[in-house]
Formats: C-alpha cells, structure tokens, sequence
C-alpha cells in the first residue's frame, strides 16, 4: 500500500482549474479491499477527489487524507442490453464513448458533463436537458469505516444539482439503465461537442460551470448582463465565451479565483437581488 502513498502531494497537479495546495497525504486505492482496509487504519479527516473538475482547492491545501479514483475504480461492465455497471472512476466522457460502442441509449450529454461518474452522482451532474440519477438503478457506495453497500436510489433525496445522503459515503459505482428510445452515436457526441466548442471554453483551465442556474434564469446570462465578461482578478477572468466559466489563464492562485467567484455574486445580487449558489465545491484551507 505504501506505493500508493504520497505526502504533500500539491493538488494543483490534479485539478482542472490547475490551483490548490497540497494534501497532507493523497492515496490511490488499486481496489475495494485496499480502500476498504485503508478507512478502517484511518480515522481523521477524508476528502474523496475524483477528476477534479468541480472543485476549488484553497492554496493552503487539504487536511488529513485525500482519496483519488482517477487511476482506479475505472471499469465499465455491461449487464445486458440496456443496462451497465460504471465505477466510479470512469469520466463521464468515457460513458458516453461506451454507449456509442455498445448501442446504449440515450447517454450522449454525459459527453458535456466534465469529471467523473462519482462526482456526478455526488452533485447530480446534467447537461442537455438530462441528469445523472435519470438513469441510475442502484449504486454501490463504502462508508468511513469501508463497509460496503448497495443502495436504492430512493434512499436519497435528489434534485438539481443537489443529493442529500442517508449517511455518510463515498460511491464506488452504479448500475445505469438507459431507456430505448435509439442509441448514442458518434455523430452525436461530434455535434454536442462542436456546439460547446463554440460556447464554452473547453480548451482552457476551467472548472466547469461555476454556478448554478436559478430557478427561472441561467447564470451565464445574469453575469453577462452584469457586464462581467472578461473581468479579472489576478491569474482568472470570466470567461470571455460563457459568463458562467472562470479561466485561469495567467497563473491563478485559488484565493484570486475564490475572490472572483465572490466579486460575481455580490455584483448579480446587487443589480438583479438573485443569489447565485456555487456549483463548484470549494473546499481545504486559506494560504496563511
């Protein structure tokens, strides 16, 4: 297990905003017996990091244990001909490729949700007018003291951009059903991809979206009405392409993007009287 082991790992090498400090200790579990043994030695402070997308590491990093399943947990298993199991670990980029090959359908907008299956089962990630648990039979989680179990989805309480747990828990994997109505194609995902090509900064160092859309408005739209497109803090400025992206274009620290998400919301609440919630997970401690 001690290969899998790194002290101080700096964050910023695996986040996609490309900031953050390091973490007291950061382990890459090679399977569930390895996780599982792992939580039940530990007993402080655990934070579970996927992709990371989704997430602004402050720049004093994160105490205690980060766990990674970007190297692990990233299998894909198909059950029958509408159903598969996807761990953790698997992009939802790599679903959507999948179901392409496997005449799954419909399963095209995972291609537009950045991250991993396990942080879009965490957050309820959609894109395209579809959702996450839409497609989620049963999931497969550990708790803090690495018991496993399988769980329904309707031991959750689900919404937009929101999943409240029954306890606490990490996911390990799902079974997803895809109604059939069609199948994902290749043409598809090259037409959503070209589309978000063009309004959003896929090439850039982004998070993804910043900011959840309020009910009856979308925050790209309340920011750029806001005259916020290009303003800068430091390293970061919104996204000249889609208001509702930050880019970190010029070495950013996480306190100049953490400033500028804040600078976005007092300004929209100031001008429109909407609170605008965070998307992204903010999370670790400030740089002293």
């Amino acid at each position: 297990m001690g290969n899998n082991i790194i002290l101080n790992e700096s964050l910023s090498r695996h986040t996609s905003w490309k900031v953050g400090g390091p973490a007291d200790i950061y382990f890459t579990p090679n399977d569930r017996n390895e996780l599982s043994h792992f939580l039940k030695l530990n007993d402080g402070s655990i934070t579970w990091l996927g992709n990371g997308t989704n997430i602004l590491v402050r720049d004093g990093g994160v105490k205690g244990v980060v766990i990674s399943t970007r190297k692990s947990f990233n299998k894909i298993e198909l059950m029958d001909k509408s159903s598969c199991k996807v761990e953790a670990g698997i992009s939802c980029f790599e679903l959507a490729m999948y179901a392409t090959k496997n005449n799954l359908g419909p399963a095209a907008f995972f291609s537009g949700i950045p991250g991993s299956i396990g942080g879009a089962l965490t957050m309820n990630a959609g894109c395209f007018g579809s959702e996450t648990w839409e497609f989620v039979r049963s999931v497969e989680v550990i708790d803090r003291n690495g018991e496993i179990y399988h769980l329904d989805p309707k031991e959750f309480s689900i919404s937009y951009r929101l999943v409240s747990f029954p306890f606490p828990l990490w996911f390990l994997s799902c079974d997803m059903v895809f109604p059939d109505r069609g199948v994902t194609t290749v043409e598809e995902l090259k037409i959503l991809r070209d589309s978000r090509l063009e309004r959003q900064p896929l090439t850039e160092n982004t998070c993804g979206s910043v900011f959840k859309n309020p009910d009856g408005n979308h925050a790209g739209d309340l920011i750029e009405r806001s005259g916020l497109k290009g303003f800068r803090v430091g390293g970061c400025a919104v996204s000249e392409k889609h208001a509702n992206f930050i880019v970190n274009d010029k070495g950013a620290t996480a306190r100049d993007i953490e400033t500028l998400i804040k600078h976005i919301q007092n300004t929209v609440k100031d001008r429109f009287g909407i609170d605008l919630d965070t998307e992204v997970r903010i999370i670790g401690e400030h740089d002293e």
